[in-house]
């Protein structure tokens, strides 16, 4: 059984889809460090995708280190190394950027932008919905 919830969409490849919703599922807590991840055959039959096409998932996922492969037991969700808020964030500087170069594109301006980014925050972390957006440190900024 797969332990994340994948939905194929046209136009955006399998490889990006599954390796999306594996870091998903890491993220949100769905899937923990130390938890088995899908073996490269049942990823392949249970998603009705090419052999091949697992293995690169596994393989990509294991280089980013959210992986690690255990002799006798199997490959496992990592846990994540202990880093700075600022070497985390910078992982994400070429997404935002694109991110922000499509927000731009559309038309939607920054306060909207981070509006829409506090609800999906708030979404995959399972917190009440009628909070979000708003700040939980007292109106108080972090910089």
């Amino acid at each position: 059984m797969i332990p994340f919830r994948v939905q194929f969409r046209g136009g955006i490849s399998l490889f990006e889809q599954i390796v999306y919703a594996s870091k998903k599922a890491m993220v949100s807590g769905q899937m923990r460090p130390g938890d088995a991840f899908p073996s490269v055959r049942t990823l392949s039959k249970e998603l009705k995708i090419n052999p091949n096409t697992a293995h690169k998932i596994v393989a990509h996922l294991v280089s980013e280190g959210l992986l690690e492969t255990r002799p006798g037991i199997g490959t496992v969700v990592a846990a994540l190394p202990d880093s700075t808020r600022k070497e985390r964030a910078k992982l994400l500087g070429h997404e935002i950027e694109e991110l922000v170069v499509e927000a731009k594109r559309l038309g939607i301006g920054s306060e909207e932008m981070l509006a829409s980014i506090s609800a999906h925050w708030q979404r995959l972390s399972g917190k009440d919905t009628e909070t979000a957006g708003r700040p939980t440190d007292g109106g108080r900024r972090e910089r």
